[in-house]
């Protein structure tokens, strides 16, 4: 693979419905990704799909998430498509657009330096705090505060992924908002030194 830039590197079979990426973006193969937006770093692996998410800077995201996913309307009769994609099954009626745009509206929020297991679902209107984990084949219904690690069906806190103390310093040190060259400058240290040590070193006491 070339090396990631300004523009985003879109492996093979991936579909791109009204989405923007930010700069070193990778969107794994056969990945789709809909009326989104996606921080600078982020990538996802294989075969994700994110729909109606704002993803932030450096999301790690896994095989096969799913963030996003839209809802039927279980409140009608019926919740099959027919009810607005009504243009698939008749000549003379158009979509549900009302029913699209509250769809859309329902975003998912994804934090900056987050990680999202294989296999996980972020529901609509959940949000995901800078720093926090989602295990493998958890589904978030509710909010996940930040550097939390939740894993389950639904998902729930398992334990936090810094002390409160760090968590609130890496908040306050926001190294995800750091220029490019300032982020190869610091390499050797994001390698080799514990949070508390990098904070040491960079950080606000």
């Amino acid at each position: 693979m070339a090396r990631l830039g300004q523009d985003p590197y879109l492996h093979p079979d991936c579909e791109i419905v009204e989405s923007r990426f930010g700069r070193f973006v990778e969107i794994g193969r056969g990945s789709r990704v809909a009326y989104s937006e996606i921080g600078d770093y982020s990538y996802c692996d294989r075969y994700a799909d994110i729909a109606n998410a704002t993803v932030g800077k450096f999301a790690n995201i896994a095989a096969f998430t799913r963030i996003g996913p839209t809802d039927h309307p279980m409140g009608n009769a019926s919740l099959h498509h027919f009810l607005y994609r009504s243009g698939d099954y008749w000549d003379d009626a158009g979509p549900d657009e009302a029913f699209f745009a509250h769809r859309r509206s329902r975003r998912a929020t994804i934090g900056h330096d987050t990680w999202i297991g294989h296999g996980a679902v972020i529901r609509p209107e959940v949000t995901v705090g800078h720093g926090a984990v989602v295990a493998s084949m958890a589904v978030v219904t509710k909010d996940v505060a930040p550097y939390q690690i939740v894993a389950g069906v639904p998902a729930r806190p398992l334990r936090p992924r810094h002390p409160g103390p760090i968590a609130d310093r890496l908040l306050a040190l926001a190294w995800w908002d750091w220029p490019h060259e300032v982020l190869r400058d610091r390499l050797d240290d994001f390698r080799r030194l514990p949070a508390e040590a990098f904070l040491e070193k960079y950080g606000q006491a």
